[in-house]
């Protein structure tokens, strides 16, 4: 009876995130999912790049081959790369013969305070706005977009006029541990951030995926622009919230075609890049931190371990009620598998994923207080 009690409190958080917090688990809010219209208001987009040489024969391309009917001009902020990155760019446009829309811009030094990525796009942002375009599309250079993607965001934001639109692109899932993982991230972050509440403008949660973001130039300049979040690791959901709290509209959905190309093939790889930001989302808190890890155990794992108790002690009431929690965890999380086209099965294993992801969170507050917890791509922010 006393275990069967104890794992009742789970139960009932499992019953209340499917009901009442914000339908984030159904993954229904696409981008795909909205018409396309035939609006075509000027875009520049800015695109920091820090050693992309890789990638971008895909992606750039993916941009200069858009579908879209209005002026696109492309701003490429070459950030201190050592691999051809700038050299790489100009030969694509050239190849397609749209050099013309392509502009490079060479990084400045990094001075204190700011974050490589944000000093690349203040930076990209300032060459856009000699082009005073409409809007500025801020996306990376790893993010291979369809070739309708800028056509529906332009049509998302004119129809219902919106002032930033953000697309949390499809991530990479093709290695074991890509499709153990990377859906996991994305359900832990619409339960923190339901896109239904973001896009709501009576509800102050704000959020936004930085890989796609569409925002009016005038909004961007009227929160004083990119540098307002200069040192925040988590600068897209920081950029949301600045656009939200001036009342304006803003809407975060996600994409079953545009997508991510950079790789997480190991346990490593993914663990990093969790590591760097996870202690940042709990405001550096150590007691956030403790209540994360208590919260983690108790939602995600308990339940497990109470069936597979249940069993041992062939107490078939502990079995059953273990196992009836265990199913309602895997029904939340199984449209994230099957939007991410994972093997059934996967949706079973939410409580192993959250156990590793509950270390990961705990590596980030060790990272933090050993001073290296804002490393990425060769620098460390304090």
């Amino acid at each position: 009876m006393i275990i069967i009690l104890g794992l009742i409190l789970p139960i009932a958080i499992w019953l209340w995130l499917l009901c009442f917090r914000g339908l984030f688990w159904r993954c229904d809010e696409q981008l795909e999912n909205e018409l396309l219209g035939i609006e075509s208001p000027s875009i520049c987009t800015v695109i920091p790049a820090r050693n992309e040489a890789d990638l971008l024969p895909v992606t750039m391309r993916s941009l200069l081959n858009q579908t879209y009917s209005g002026t696109l001009n492309i701003v490429l902020v070459d950030d201190c790369s050592t691999d051809g990155t700038a050299k790489v760019a100009r030969e694509i446009a050239d190849g397609l013969g749209k050099l013309q829309h392509l502009h490079i811009v060479s990084a400045a030094s990094l001075p204190s305070g700011w974050t490589g990525k944000l000093w690349a796009m203040h930076q990209g942002i300032e060459k856009a706005e000699s082009f005073a375009p409409d809007y500025i599309l801020l996306t990376d250079a790893d993010i291979e977009h369809d070739k309708d993607n800028l056509q529906r965001l332009v049509s998302k934001v004119v129809q219902q006029d919106l002032d930033m639109a953000s697309v949390m692109v499809r991530l990479r899932c093709e290695s074991f541990w890509e499709k153990f993982l990377i859906p996991a991230f994305v359900f832990f972050f619409q339960k923190l951030y339901p896109f239904r509440w973001v896009n709501n403008p009576g509800n102050p949660t704000a959020a936004a995926a930085g890989g796609c973001i569409l925002i009016r130039r005038e909004v961007l300049e009227e929160i004083g622009g990119i540098q307002v979040v200069r040192q925040a690791l988590i600068d897209d959901c920081a950029l949301a919230a600045a656009v939200k709290s001036k009342e304006r509209k803003i809407w975060l959905g996600l994409s079953n075609l545009t997508c991510s190309l950079r790789p997480y093939p190991s346990l490593e790889t993914i663990w990093s890049m969790v590591a760097r930001t996870a202690f940042t989302q709990l405001n550096y808190s150590p007691l956030l931190l403790v209540g994360t890890l208590l919260g983690m155990i108790v939602i995600y794992v308990v339940l497990p371990v109470g069936f597979l108790l249940g069993a041992v002690l062939g107490s078939w009431w502990v079995v059953i009620v273990g196992l009836f929690g265990w199913l309602l965890m895997t029904v939340c999380y199984l449209p994230t598998i099957r939007f991410y086209r994972c093997s059934f099965w996967y949706a079973f294993c939410l409580p192993a994923v959250a156990f590793l992801y509950t270390l990961m969170t705990f590596d980030s507050a060790l990272r933090h207080w050993q001073g290296r917890g804002g490393a990425w791509k060769g620098r460390v922010y304090p």
